[in-house]
Order: structure tokens, then sequence, then C-alpha cells
């Protein structure tokens, strides 16, 4: 092949999109990459433009928020402290109980052949309540009786005997001075004058001995009749008509139990932190639930004086009149006790109490700045607080304290509602 065919050869046609429009010039390719770079170049500044933007508004939002709060006075609710009342109320669980009562039991043994009284029966001192029949108690009477009628007679004829002695002493004893006696007789005249002095003594201990027996023996015989020791009320009764009782001092028969209850005797203990100023004469108000609106004055008028070491507290007795009888031994009450008070105290509401690490304290506002007072705390009375030192009357003590409120920060007072 010639030249001229490789000429040939190499004129095949192009394709169109190597050819330009106008005549045969050709078409060059469009520069993509050229373009596309830069434009990702400025849309990256321009979203760190944006964040630094955002990132700056961020920052001049929180340096706001800090001088705010750095110069932001919080307003507060605050309470006066004010003194404790010259009187404590305390009011205490107790348990009425009857002035007196007494167990009756049997002093002597026998069947009961009256009984006088029951269960609720009112009575008298000195009235019967039962009748103990004992038929060998009055012969004892008798025999001790006829006893003594003997011994009173022997002693008259001991002491006519002693008389007959000393005349013949006395008569004799002239005699064995003169020499018309001898000295045997007249030793024997004297020590029988001597002898019957003794004997004569002896009858008088044997009569008061024997009339002592019968003072016993007719004792015995007036303890058949079972009388009230008190007035009162029979509150128990353990015999009837026919019952057999014994008389003996530690197992005899129990018969009956009197109370004495026209004044009732309500004891109760008193803790330790009240017990200090009770004392007799205070006032005291019983209330029963069951008696609602009605109250029952009474006073203090005995105390142990010494407390219970093992519960801290001052048994104290109440004397309480019921003449009407409304009360009666056994009910449940609450006492209400007005205790002057020894040592004076301070009234902080509980709401403004702050417990921490380093114990109770509170925020007293004073000047525009709260400060912290570290206090002690006496009695707990629910929605407010005793203490004894840490605060004084007139102190401004913030309410409902925020978390944040330490020593020192600025605060404004709110005005009362």
């Amino acid at each position: 092949m010639n030249d001229l065919d490789h000429r040939v050869v190499d004129r095949q046609p192009r394709p169109a999109s190597e050819w330009s429009p106008i005549g045969e010039v050709p078409r060059r390719a469009w520069p993509w990459g050229t373009l596309l770079w830069p434009a990702i170049l400025m849309l990256l500044l321009a979203a760190l433009a944006a964040g630094v933007w955002r990132h700056y508004q961020q920052h001049r939002e929180i340096v706001a928020v800090a001088d705010r709060q750095r110069d932001f006075v919080p307003s507060v609710r605050v309470a006066v402290v004010r003194a404790s009342p010259p009187v404590l109320s305390v009011s205490l669980p107790a348990t009425t109980s009857p002035f007196a009562s007494a167990n009756i039991y049997a002093r002597a043994s026998g069947y009961i052949s009256e009984r006088a009284v029951d269960i609720g029966s009112r009575v008298k001192a000195g009235d019967p309540l039962a009748t103990v029949t004992a038929p060998e108690l009055g012969h004892q009477v008798s025999q001790a009786q006829a006893t003594l009628a003997q011994a009173e007679a022997s002693h008259r004829q001991t002491e006519a005997n002693r008389d007959l002695a000393k005349v013949t002493w006395d008569r004799d004893s002239t005699l064995v001075k003169q020499g018309w006696v001898t000295q045997q007789q007249g030793d024997t005249d004297r020590l029988t004058y001597a002898a019957q002095q003794q004997a004569a003594q002896a009858g008088e201990e044997a009569i008061k001995s024997q009339q002592a027996q019968l003072q016993v023996l007719q004792q015995q015989k007036a303890y058949q009749q079972v009388i009230a020791p008190f007035d009162g009320v029979v509150t128990r009764r353990n015999i009837d008509v026919g019952s057999l009782v014994q008389a003996d001092a530690t197992s005899g028969t129990f018969m009956f139990t009197v109370t004495q209850s026209d004044v009732m005797r309500i004891q109760l203990y008193v803790p330790q932190d009240s017990a200090i100023g009770v004392k007799a004469g205070i006032d005291a108000d019983v209330r029963v639930p069951e008696l609602p609106g009605r109250t029952f004055a009474g006073k203090v008028t005995r105390t142990a004086d010494a407390l219970d070491p093992a519960t801290r507290t001052l048994l104290t007795e109440i004397d309480v009149p019921n003449p009407d009888g409304v009360l009666s031994p056994g009910i449940y009450c609450t006492v209400e006790l007005q205790v002057p008070r020894v040592t004076p105290s301070l009234i902080v509401p509980a709401s403004a109490i702050i417990f921490n690490a380093s114990g109770l304290y509170v925020l007293v506002a004073e000047n525009g700045f709260a400060h912290q007072r570290k206090i002690t705390e006496t009695r707990d009375l629910g929605t407010e607080i005793e203490v004894a030192e840490g605060v004084q009357p007139g102190d401004q003590v913030v309410l409902n304290a925020p978390i944040d409120l330490g020593d020192g920060s600025k605060v404004s007072v709110r005005a009362p509602e």
C-alpha cells in the first residue's frame, strides 16, 4: 500500500461530538473540576461562619445569664421570731382512778346471814354491808366472861388473905420485939404477908389478861357486822347469803370492793422536757373523748418529786371534783397541763429550719443580706420549733430558703400577703 492509501485510511469519519458546528474545528471538554472546588470551599466557609456566630451567640447568652445570676437578688418570705408564752401547754394521756379504794375481807369466820348491798350500791361510812353468823364465837365470849368473873373472885379472895396476913404481921412484929412471940413465928407471919401481896398482884395481872382476851373475842364478834369504811360505791361483790367466809390476816375471804369517786385521782407521767415546772397547784384540764365539749377542771395535788430513771418521766397526780359522778374509775382521758416556764425559749417556724452536715441552722434576713445562724432545738411543736439559742426575738428568718441561698447572699424581703 502506498502513501495515498494510508491517507485514505486515516481519513475515516469522526464522531459528531468532536466536530465543531463551524467547519471542522474540534470542540474542547467543559472544565467542571475547576468550578466544583471553589463552591465546596465557599460552603465550608459559610458553615464555619455560621457555627462561629452561633457559638458567639451562645457565649453571649451564657455571659448574660451569669451576669443576671450574679446581680439577681432573690425575693424571699420571712417570719419574725417571737418569744414563747410564759405558760407551756402540755397534753398527755392518763387514766382516771378513785380517790380511795378498799378491798373488804372477812375478819370473822362463819356464814353470811345477810347481804345488804350489791355492785353499784352507794354507801355511807358505817353502813352495814353484810352480816356474818358464828354461834361458837358467842359461846367463846360467854366462856371468857365467866373466866374473867372467876379470876376476879379469886383475886378478891387473895386480897382478903393479904389483908389478914398484913394484920397478923402488924400485930406480931411488935410482940416479937417484946419477946412474947418467937422469932420463927414472926418470920412466918412476915413471909406469909409478902406471899399474899405477890398473889394479889398475880391475880390483878390474870384479870388484865382475861379482860384483853375478852376484848379480842368481842372485837371478833363486832367483825360479824361488815360495815363501809367511807362514803363510796360498791364496785365488786364476791359473797352471797350462805357463803362461808374465813377470817385470816393473809388469806381471808375477799368480800367487797368500795371506791370513793366523788373526787377522782388521775395519775399521769410527765416527760422530762415538761416536768421541770410541774408542781402542786398548777391548773389542769381533763377531757374525755366520749364527752366532747366538756372539760373537767382540776389541779395538780402531788408529784413524786423525782423522775423515773428508766423512763425519764415524773409521776404526777391530779384531783378532779366529781360530785355528779360523771367520771368513773378506769376511763381513758387526756390531761392538759398549764406548766409555767422555768427557762424562756423562742418560737421559729419549722419551714425556716435547714439541716445539713453542720447541723440545724436558719437564715436571718438583715440589711439586705442572709446570715446563717446555728440554733439549738428544745421542743418540736409540729409546724413550729422551740429553740434555746441562735436567734433573738424580732429576727426575720427566711422561709423555704432556696437551695443556693447561702451565708452572705443578697436577699430582698417580700411584702407579706
